[in-house]
């Protein structure tokens, strides 16, 4: 296990959080860094985000590769914790030490992170507090203040360069050949379920700024949870799993449908998707998956009894929404590790789909598809499926997007799928105003 500290900060740490008075919202506080990290969700009653957004590095756990990832990680921050002198007068989710991050996709892959914020400015239920982490004998430079008049970046002028499409790693007929021949292992009953996903190279003369283009998602996905750690980018509708003291939830997202202009149509989409049997068995799989894991874990567990439809700008998805009582002690990243993969972004059964999916998906996930969120160092935490999302690395990028391959599957139409799922993170690069409807 590798901790990381930033130069200017020495552990032991301390720890303040104190209430903040301001109505702007959280992404809209972050400073011109480049190292900010967010996690935030628009509440539809007051137009606020709520969640958390940091920016600077009291410290950096990086997590071997391996199963064990998850638990090493937040074993790390337990370990900070223990150090650490904690003052929090807020009292609430979010408040005092927590950490972002972003793990990778498949076990044996590096790359997986968790980042303690120098600054965290959080909000919920209508509390905003400021969290500021410094080492304890009070070195190092303090930390960067949250952007009080937000009047100052807009009008700051920004040089930025459009977008340019490098391609894909496979091309369009190999990976329309990739779900043919999952199509046929699904009939010969190999699997059940098998997710595929396709990358998109893009490139830019100049950086690519997370910081705008988490804005930028927050304002066309405000439902979603907009993310940023590492050069992840993304706005998920899919919460993998979250956990308070013994209440833990989780939405699952499977089967999609895309949206129309003119609210009949989009509600007729939305009554097609419902009744499509090959859309609601690949639901139930995703259902199933996350299911199993939870009631082993919960003296009670409700899920909704049919799925609803979730709107998002470009999509309609099918959703089940999970809660439930947990039976015993544990960590939200413990749970997190069971959970990943769900038949959702995996398929099922799990094993078996994972080694198809390696032998016919042929790109390297990297963080795609993979928990993303925050945890505090009490084990509570929030953590979603980072999908619609970009890997940022300067003035390069790549996209993601899959589709759930069951029986009844049409390459074609599958392959129309991703590319309604990559306008959402295309638009945003660009600044469309068409997301795909």
């Amino acid at each position: 296990m590798t901790l990381i500290a930033r130069e200017s900060s020495v552990a032991p740490l301390k720890v303040t959080s104190q209430p903040l008075i301001t109505d702007v919202r959280l992404v809209d506080l972050i400073p011109d860094v480049a190292d900010a990290t967010v996690w935030s969700t628009v509440d539809a009653s007051t137009g606020l985000d709520e969640g958390l957004v940091g920016w600077g590095r009291a410290a950096v756990i990086k997590p071997p590769a391996g199963p064990a990832r998850f638990a090493d990680g937040m074993r790390a921050l337990g370990d900070v914790a223990a150090t650490a002198t904690i003052d929090d007068t807020v009292d609430a989710r979010g408040s005092g030490l927590v950490a972002f991050g972003s793990f990778t996709f498949d076990d044996d892959a590096a790359g997986s992170v968790m980042i303690v914020p120098q600054v965290i400015v959080g909000r919920r239920d209508g509390t905003t507090w400021l969290t500021e982490v410094t080492p304890v004998d009070g070195s190092g430079v303090r930390p960067l203040q949250p952007v009080t008049d937000t009047k100052q970046r807009t009008a700051r002028p920004v040089d930025t360069d459009r977008p340019r499409y490098a391609g894909a790693t496979r091309s369009d007929v190999q990976w329309l050949e990739a779900v043919a021949a999952a199509i046929d292992r699904i009939r010969q009953g190999d699997v059940d379920k098998v997710v595929l996903a396709r990358d998109l190279a893009v490139w830019s003369r100049t950086p690519f700024d997370p910081n705008v283009l988490a804005r930028r998602l927050q304002r066309h996905f405000p439902s979603c949870h907009t993310f940023v750690v590492d050069g992840l980018v993304g706005a998920t509708p899919e919460l993998l799993v979250g956990k308070f003291s013994n209440r833990v939830t989780s939405r699952v997202l499977a089967g999609t449908i895309g949206r129309d202009h003119d609210p009949r149509s989009d509600d007729e989409l939305a009554a097609h998707l419902m009744a499509s049997d090959k859309d609601r068995r690949e639901h139930a799989l995703a259902v199933d998956s996350v299911r199993d894991v939870l009631s082993a874990r919960c003296r009670d567990l409700a899920h909704d009894g049919s799925p609803t439809v979730l709107k998002l700008e470009n999509v309609q998805h099918l959703a089940t929404w999970f809660e439930g009582t947990l039976d015993a002690v544990t960590d939200v990243l413990s749970l997190a590790a069971a959970l990943h993969p769900t038949a959702a972004v995996g398929g099922t059964p799990r094993q078996a789909a994972l080694a198809l999916l390696r032998d016919l998906e042929g790109i390297d996930r990297g963080r795609y598809a993979a928990p993303v969120g925050w945890t505090d160092a009490s084990g509570d935490g929030e953590w979603g499926i980072a999908l619609r999302c970009a890997e940022l690395a300067g003035t390069r990028a790549r996209l993601f997007a899959g589709v759930g391959i069951v029986e009844g599957s049409l390459p074609e139409a599958e392959l129309a799928e991703t590319r309604l799922k990559l306008l959402a993170m295309q638009a945003v690069l660009g600044e469309s105003a068409d997301l795909g409807r």
